[in-house]
């Protein structure tokens, strides 16, 4: 910090000057910073050797205590390690249909099962109606009350 008054005539072209700052290129040695990105390099080699070995050391320790596939994967093939044995999750690779396609068939199955018309049983006078039909009928007539069974049973 100086102690000097701050100069008003000061040209600015000129920069700023100060007796006691000054540049030396001996200031700054490019060697010594060299030498410090090349043990940061050996470093980071270092670094990813041990990693490796790491690594290595693990995987082949896994293998060692790994118990082998049973029997009924080996049938698949050579794609026993992949695929998993029948019937497969949808969605995974090897499975024909589509999961998306599956769902929507199911919500149109559904939908038509609730807007079926007919007979379950005639001779014991069982029909099958909608479902917006039977909640009419309910909210209408309210449902038969059910008796408790029996302490004893």
């Amino acid at each position: 910090m100086s102690t000097k008054p701050y100069n008003k005539e000061h040209d600015a072209s000129q920069g700023a000057r100060h007796a006691d700052v000054s540049f030396e290129s001996q200031d700054i040695k490019v060697a010594s910073i060299y030498r410090y990105l090349g043990a940061l390099a050996a470093t980071t080699v270092a670094a990813l050797l041990i990693c490796i070995f790491i690594l290595r050391f693990t995987s082949a320790f896994l293998a060692s205590s790994d118990t082998p596939p049973p029997q009924s994967r080996e049938i698949l093939g050579k794609d026993f390690k992949s695929l998993p044995p029948e019937p497969r999750l949808q969605g995974v690779p090897g499975h024909i249909t589509d999961p998306q396609q599956d769902l929507r068939n199911k919500i149109e199955a559904d939908l038509e099962a609730n807007e079926r018309l007919g007979w379950v049983d005639k001779k014991a006078g069982v029909a099958q109606i909608p479902v917006k039909d039977a909640m009419k009928i309910i909210a209408e007539k309210g449902l038969n009350a059910v008796n408790p069974p029996a302490e004893g049973k």
